[in-house]
């Protein structure tokens, strides 16, 4: 039974048990008593009765006989009839039971007296200690209420109690969890504004300051032209900016449903550099595809291949003129890497571990093309799917990359 084990319960029923015990016992002392206490009080009417016939001359022979005797006689009934001793009569009168009842009398309203203090002291404990219980479960869950969750209800027994309150613990946790994972988003909501705010001003003032010369330059078509393809180039860039924070936030707040399935790399790999080979080659870097092309990789395509993409980029952004990028593919008994590899400036030991932060740019960013989000974006990405992403480099010995999945058996 459930209840059994909880340790203040089997204290109660051990004390019970106990105090039955002792009642027991007494109650068997008790008898012992009352036949001492019957006992005595007949040996002193014979003594008296005795001594009273001896007194009045009645042969001591006859007495004995008559204490020995058995029988009961009409004339015997009738004289205890004449001086009042019948059944009748209250017990008080006779003397011999009157001083029987007084001599234990005492004894049995101390004895049960005590055995009554007994009990209720012992269920008042019991009683008390619940309540005390009660009251720190009852302080406990009014905290629970003001959202502090550092108090934790009594734990210790295996008992329906105990068991309940472990319950609670539970959901307590779970409301310390959701109560945290509501905080922490508020404060990536506050700070995601903060970032979109702060990275659009620059693209905004530059578009302001195009707008404004183009308005002032209305008769000369070069100037127009020229600063209308700037401000589309700033157009693009918030939109870029805007649409890599919306798919990162869609990724935290795990939105985002994958759609895994068997594709091939080779497939990816194209998917991912279409849109920047004309830039490779207007840069003159040279971006090339090596692996097996039946390997097959399961995973979302789309996703992963804009995850490869931003990578690709990343590496053009940091290659110079007469460069080479690499996106090979390769399968190990236990997982299959894909890396992008490029033979560019490489990263300093110092931003190496910042890299995957939200808009971070190192010092020897230059004039590079990036705004601090692609990395990040394409971390998520394969973190999200299951993979890891890893970086490998040194300033001067260019970067890789590395997509590593598990290979399922």
């Amino acid at each position: 039974m459930s209840i059994l084990q909880d340790k203040p319960v089997r204290r109660y029923l051990v004390f019970i048990t106990l105090f039955c015990m002792v009642l027991s016992f007494l109650s068997l002392f008790f008898t012992w008593f009352q036949g001492t206490q019957t006992k005595a009080a007949l040996l002193e009417w014979e003594r008296t009765t005795a001594s009273s016939l001896l007194e009045q001359g009645v042969p001591s022979h006859m007495i004995a006989t008559a204490f020995s005797s058995s029988e009961i006689s009409a004339e015997g009934m009738t004289l205890l009839e004449q001086i009042g001793h019948t059944d009748n009569t209250a017990h008080w009168l006779l003397s011999s039971s009157r001083q029987a009842m007084l001599q234990s009398a005492g004894s049995y309203v101390l004895i049960l007296t005590s055995l009554s203090l007994l009990l209720m002291g012992g269920t008042l404990w019991f009683l008390f200690g619940r309540e005390r219980l009660y009251q720190r479960a009852l302080q406990a869950v009014t905290q629970y209420e003001d959202g502090v969750f550092s108090c934790r209800l009594p734990r210790g027994d295996s008992g329906t109690l105990c068991h309940f309150f472990g319950a609670v613990d539970q959901l307590a946790t779970a409301l310390q969890a959701k109560s945290e994972a509501e905080a922490q988003g508020r404060i990536f909501l506050k700070d995601t504004i903060s970032d979109i705010s702060h990275q659009l001003k620059t693209p905004l003032a530059a578009l302001e300051l195009y707008m404004e010369i183009i308005t002032a330059e209305p008769d000369h078509p070069d100037t127009v032209s020229e600063f209308a393809q700037k401000s589309i180039k700033s157009l693009d860039r918030m939109e870029h900016l805007i649409q890599s924070l919306l798919k990162i936030m869609r990724l935290d707040a795990g939105s985002v449903m994958f759609e895994s399935h068997p594709c091939r790399i080779m497939q990816l790999a194209e998917q991912a550099t279409a849109d920047l080979r004309t830039r490779a080659e207007q840069e003159n870097k040279h971006l090339y595809l090596e692996g097996r092309p039946d390997e097959l990789l399961d995973c979302d395509p789309d996703w992963t291949a804009e995850a490869i993409g931003n990578l690709v980029k990343n590496a053009l952004d940091h290659t110079e003129p007469g460069g080479t990028i690499r996106v090979s593919w390769y399968r190990s008994p236990a997982m299959l890497r894909l890396s992008v590899t490029d033979d560019g400036r490489g990263i300093s030991q110092e931003d190496i571990h910042h890299i995957f932060k939200r808009f971070y740019r190192s010092r020897n960013a230059g004039d590079s093309q990036g705004i601090g989000l692609g990395l990040p974006l394409a971390k998520s990405i394969v973190e999200n799917q299951g993979g890891i992403l890893s970086v490998q480099s040194a300033p001067g010995s260019g970067t890789v990359f590395t997509l590593s999945f598990l290979t399922k058996s």
